[in-house]
């Protein structure tokens, strides 16, 4: 098969993913002290990061924080079981809750707050991402032009550990922590039958399109 034309079957990555996004903030640098922050983040997707984005599909209410029960139920919509979306609610609120939430909130330490969601990225990544959470194509791109040896739009395991090397800053143990785990899982999540991990399935992650994807797909059947 021609690797252009490979795709990758994920509508069960939901719950790996988002925990992949907290665990990207896990370990995190720690955010500094700022002026209290606006509530929420802009209406529809006109002004918003691509991270934003990516969290914005569990805001239902649309006013700009995400609550455990718009995170059950939006994990819920894309397929994901009762108990499961339950305890990955829990997990993943209680990891990005506090690192997102105004000082000067007064609501649940759960609440993910969607303008904030840039905070505590961590070190010893792609740069897909740059400081404000919005996505940098060119990163994308010359990660696999640079690891992808084997095909020009897909990684193999060898190609994904080459990478996740060459990207380590000095001494960031957490950074190098954090994004192993995440790239890791979503090696085993998202590689197709001939064991790549396919460039539009990593672009989907990082341009905040990939939850929507899957609600579309759960909803055609």
């Amino acid at each position: 098969m021609d690797a252009r034309r490979r795709r990758s079957s994920c509508p069960g990555a939901a719950v790996p993913l988002l925990l992949v996004l907290a665990a990207s903030f896990e370990g995190g640098h720690a955010a500094a002290a700022a002026a209290p922050a606006p509530v929420g983040a802009p209406s529809g997707d006109a002004g918003m990061t691509a991270l934003q984005k990516h969290t914005a599909f569990f805001d239902s209410n649309h006013d700009g924080i995400v609550t455990f029960d718009e995170t059950y139920e939006g994990l819920k919509e894309v397929g994901v079981g009762t108990v499961t979306a339950k305890a990955s609610a829990a997990f993943i609120n209680a990891a990005l809750g506090p690192k997102t939430r105004p000082d000067n909130s007064n609501s649940s330490r759960m609440d993910i707050y969607i303008v904030n969601i840039h905070k505590g990225i961590h070190g010893s990544d792609t740069g897909a991402y740059d400081a404000q959470g919005r996505f940098v194509p060119e990163k994308l791109d010359e990660m696999f032009a640079k690891h992808g040896k084997n095909v020009s739009n897909a990684l193999t395991k060898d190609e994904l550990d080459e990478m996740l090397k060459a990207n380590r800053e000095d001494k960031d143990f957490k950074g190098w922590l954090g994004a192993s785990a995440e790239w890791k899982m979503l090696y085993n999540i998202a590689k197709d039958k001939d064991g790549y991990l396919p460039k539009g399935t990593v672009r989907a992650v990082y341009d905040g399109t990939l939850f929507y994807q899957l609600a579309a797909l759960r909803k055609k059947g």
